[in-house]
């Protein structure tokens, strides 16, 4: 088949290159030159595992390339997949300008019967809309397919590829046909595809990142009572967790959800409900939740060195929002560095793929460590935000060696308090004891 993916953003470039990978023709659109010009020469402006490497081959067996001239790449295909942004406004709202634009843009360029397929995340009855559009700038028939995403950054290429499920959502019996048969090599092994209406399918998306993000808030809201009570955390997740009407997935305290997905969308749905004069109540409760807890290590980090660490030195490990990933959109690890600079702090980082975007971000507010053993030379503690696997079995005795004190506050339970113990390591963690070291 013959796609058109506008939008080169972490969305559309995914999909464009597992839709080629499949052995579609496909044409990436975006408004930058440059970002084309980058694509083209096999520059991926993103990290995700795996894309660089399908990118290129797909570009050079030709059945994936890349343009400006969305109009060209409208009349060459019969699927035009929506894949731009829609950031927040003031609000928490969907900004679903770029969205309109571009279906009137297909309106025009249409120069016969497509089908528009919305990957982006909309708003819902942002379907009608599309509709409305294109049957006012267009004389042929253009049914509209609303087709959420459901990938993970870090996992994107695999989810996409072996989906859980595909959600199409659309009245429009040809429409549905047609995209059935594209996502067809997708779900050999019987995973299903959903047919639902365009507003379920909308709705479909907002509820399942948000039940995830609910999921996430209520852990670290039981990781703190934990703490309070003497309980531990890892303990009672496992024992909640094998439960199957509850399931292990998203059950891991820390210090807060991040990334371009759940906090855009928890507010959108917050917005959708105050638009339809509901009170959302228990998103709220999540939103508050998650944003408490970005604040967390902060407040013990303060507690631990009696509330002054004007001119202590702190090394962070862990900038993205998530493992294999460079996005630190809302990450929580930015949240602890701005708080710590204000208090006077100096702080040295290091991630394994998100170093430039921290530089663009941070710049020279902080240093940067070209190895997370770097960061620890004369620091008065380690601060441990994002769960890379290069950090799960760190030389404790080096780490000890560099540091000035033996401290360690990790968002993300990566050592077992016995080990930390056994290593002379004060060690603060999630819902868990303290580990004392002894060291003042």
């Amino acid at each position: 088949m013959k796609l058109c993916v506008i939008g080169t953003g972490y969305v559309g470039l995914v999909a464009g290159t597992c839709f080629a990978e499949s052995g579609n023709d496909v044409i990436c659109v975006d408004a930058i030159p440059a970002k084309v010009e980058a694509l083209r020469r096999g520059d991926i402006p993103i990290y995700e595992p795996g894309l660089e490497e399908l990118v290129k081959r797909n570009a050079g067996e030709g059945r994936l390339s890349f343009t400006t001239d969305l109009a060209s790449a409208v009349a060459a295909s019969e699927i035009c997949v929506i894949a731009v942004g829609t950031p927040m406004d003031h609000s928490g709202a969907a900004d679903l300008s770029a969205v309109m634009a571009v279906a009137r843009a297909i309106g025009t360029a249409a120069n016969g019967p497509k089908v528009v397929a919305i990957k982006s995340t909309v708003p819902i009855g942002t379907a009608d809309r599309v509709r409305r559009e294109l049957q006012e700038t267009s004389s042929y028939p253009i049914p509209v397919v609303s087709n959420p995403e459901f990938m993970k950054e870090g996992a994107a290429i695999e989810d996409f590829m072996k989906p859980d499920r595909v959600v199409l959502g659309s009245d429009d019996a040809v429409g549905l046909a047609k995209m059935q048969e594209v996502y067809a090599p997708f779900v050999r092994t019987d995973n299903p595809i959903l047919l639902m209406d365009n507003r379920s399918a909308e709705m479909t998306k907002y509820a399942a990142n948000s039940l995830l993000a609910t999921k996430i808030s209520f852990i670290n809201e039981v990781a703190n009572l934990c703490e309070k009570v003497g309980a531990d955390i890892t303990m009672v997740r496992k024992g909640i967790g094998h439960d199957r009407r509850i399931g292990h997935h998203f059950l891991f305290p820390g210090v807060g959800y991040g990334g371009s997905c759940f906090p855009k969308d928890v507010r959108a749905v917050i917005s959708t409900a105050q638009d339809n004069r509901l009170d959302f109540t228990l998103l709220r409760a999540v939103e508050e939740v998650n944003d408490r807890q970005k604040r967390i290590l902060v407040g013990r980090i303060l507690e631990h060195f009696a509330g002054d660490i004007h001119g202590r030195r702190f090394a962070v490990w862990g900038l993205a929002f998530k493992p294999r990933t460079d996005d630190m959109r809302e990450a929580p690890a930015v949240i602890i560095i701005e708080r710590l600079l204000a208090a006077g702090a100096q702080i040295s980082v290091h991630d394994p793929e998100a170093m430039d975007e921290a530089r663009r971000m941070l710049g020279d507010r902080v240093s940067y460590g070209r190895t997370n053993y770097d960061t620890l030379d004369g620091a008065d503690a380690l601060i441990i935000v994002t769960e890379w696997n290069e950090f799960r079995r760190p030389d404790f005795e080096r780490m000890k060696g560099l540091l000035k004190e033996p401290v360690v506050f990790d968002g993300r339970n990566l050592y077992e308090p016995e080990q930390m113990a056994q290593a002379g390591i004060t060690y603060y963690s999630m819902g868990r004891p303290t580990v004392r070291s002894g060291v003042k």
